[in-house]
């Protein structure tokens, strides 16, 4: 009776530090979060630092598994001494890089939690297309989408994650990515931050045991996630791709996870969903390790919403606004491309309209109900500026009350594209310009960019400027930039 006792005691803890570390890993990751990682757009060199000081650490250990096109090391951390090999691989795409400072956090937790280091046999390639991300772009120097070549292996870094893959077999592989921030979870306005998918290895999409264990992982992260990112958690469509890498994994025989990093509002760096990785992905390899995936229902996989993309940065419902004499009515959905500059270390924002019409089946991170209010283009305020001087004179918040959204300034540096004054900036001539030209038939057409005031009984109640908003009824500045000449 007494050893029976002590079997239920040590199965019931086991049950309950299963079921509450994630929050120990949501509660403490600060602790462990790599500070010198701090925004998206970082390089090689960036973490050749960090790798080198995770070869003095015990148990650990760096090997190069080969060089990309252009000559950059490809390296694989590895830790643990358990039976099961897990293989996980991030920043596939250049730029996609959320996932790469979670597994550095992850590094750094496990330089002092060695719980799991018994069970599993953990190897890591945290930056697989290095030359992508020098340049911060999806694909590596030959143009080639490497999650498109599992079959003839024509770079180097795909040939790296092959061989990887084969000289380990791992039982499991993660397959780490970012997506658009503009996917929601299916007929919901929330983004989907994390969204899963266990790839099919055929056209029939059969659930064998090696697809069916990544089922059930994925089932356990998303009870994860959504205690602290409820309902934005999305799965993706499992059509077959027969050139993709996930895919081929899984039909190589490891169970593929593949996890996608999107949107969080007010979240543009992905800190806080990098904060997500760390707790799901930990809480993953340890469900793994105690083998309580094993009781997840396949079911709850199927149950998970479908992927879709119905997100704007800012939505704004029933435009009111006047055309050759009419007045017409439409949604606006608005979207904020990352411009960056020459070294990609650095992005300023271009808004730009991405729709019109009947948007009622979408969603934006903000949106504005501008039904009742009256729908004015931005004028250029009529006084020429000569200096940033004058500029930082202005109070803004007065100029757009009075529907100035432009500032015209006689000398504009021909490198600045951008400008952090809620305003844009536009050269004088090309006001002149501007005014001697045939206006277009509609200001709100798609790729546009134009600025503007909702007002309410002649008070001006919003503007509108590089797809940003200033709320003036609250006195709220959310215009992350202007632009130069837009």
């Amino acid at each position: 009776m007494k050893y029976l006792l002590s079997i239920m005691t040590l199965l019931l803890t086991n049950l309950a530090f299963a079921q509450n570390n994630s929050d120990i890993f949501f509660k403490n990751y600060e602790r462990y979060q790599e500070k010198t990682l701090k925004e998206r757009r970082f390089k090689h060199s960036d973490i050749q630092p960090l790798l080198s000081s995770l070869e003095k650490e015990n148990g650990f250990t760096v090997k190069k598994l080969g060089e990309s096109i252009e000559g950059r090391s490809i390296s694989m951390v590895s830790v643990g001494t358990g039976k099961t090999t897990v293989l996980l691989w991030s920043q596939m795409h250049g730029d996609e890089s959320t996932a790469t400072m979670a597994l550095f956090d992850i590094f750094n937790y496990l330089k002092t939690n060695k719980e799991l280091l018994s069970k599993l046999n953990l190897h890591f390639i945290p930056m697989l297309n290095p030359d992508g991300a020098e340049k911060f772009t999806r694909r590596n120097a030959l143009d080639v989408d490497i999650n498109r070549d599992a079959l003839r292996l024509q770079s180097p870094e795909s040939r790296v994650l092959k061989g990887a893959r084969d000289s380990l077999n791992a039982v499991f592989g993660f397959n780490l990515h970012d997506q658009s921030k503009y996917y929601n979870a299916e007929r919901t306005e929330k983004a989907a931050t994390i969204s899963f998918l266990a790839p099919a290895y055929n056209y029939e999409k059969t659930i064998n045991d090696v697809r069916g264990n990544a089922m059930k992982v994925i089932v356990d992260m998303n009870k994860v996630i959504q205690k602290y990112a409820p309902g934005q958690v999305g799965r993706y469509d499992d059509s077959f791709e027969p050139r993709a890498f996930g895919d081929n994994i899984q039909k190589w025989g490891t169970s593929a996870i593949l996890i996608e990093s999107g949107g969080f509002e007010n979240d543009p760096e992905k800190q806080f969903i990098r904060k997500l990785n760390f707790v799901s992905i930990l809480s993953a390899l340890e469900s793994i390790a105690n083998g309580s995936y094993q009781k997840a229902d396949l079911k709850e996989y199927g149950k998970i919403p479908e992927n879709d993309r119905k997100l704007f940065d800012l939505k704004i419902e029933k435009v009111n606004f006047p055309l050759l004499g009419d007045k017409y009515t439409v949604d606006l959905g608005f979207v904020h491309n990352e411009r960056a500059n020459k070294e990609e270390t650095e992005f300023y924002y271009s808004g730009a309209i991405a729709e019109v019409g009947d948007l009622s089946t979408y969603y934006g991170y903000q949106t504005i109900d501008a039904e009742n209010l009256e729908f004015k283009l931005g004028e250029t305020y009529p006084q020429i500026l000569n200096t940033a001087a004058e500029l930082d004179k202005l109070n803004f918040e007065e100029l757009l009350k009075k529907g100035y959204t432009n500032i015209a300034m006689s000398e504009i540096p021909k490198d600045d594209k951008y400008t952090f004054y809620p305003v844009n900036i536009v050269d004088v001539n090309k006001v002149a310009i501007l005014k001697n030209s045939k206006q277009p038939e509609s200001p709100l057409k798609i790729g546009r960019k134009p600025s503007f005031v909702l007002m309410q009984n002649n008070v001006v109640k919003y503007a509108i400027v590089n797809g940003f908003v200033f709320d003036l009824e609250k006195g709220v500045n959310g215009i992350k930039n202007g632009v130069v000449n837009p």
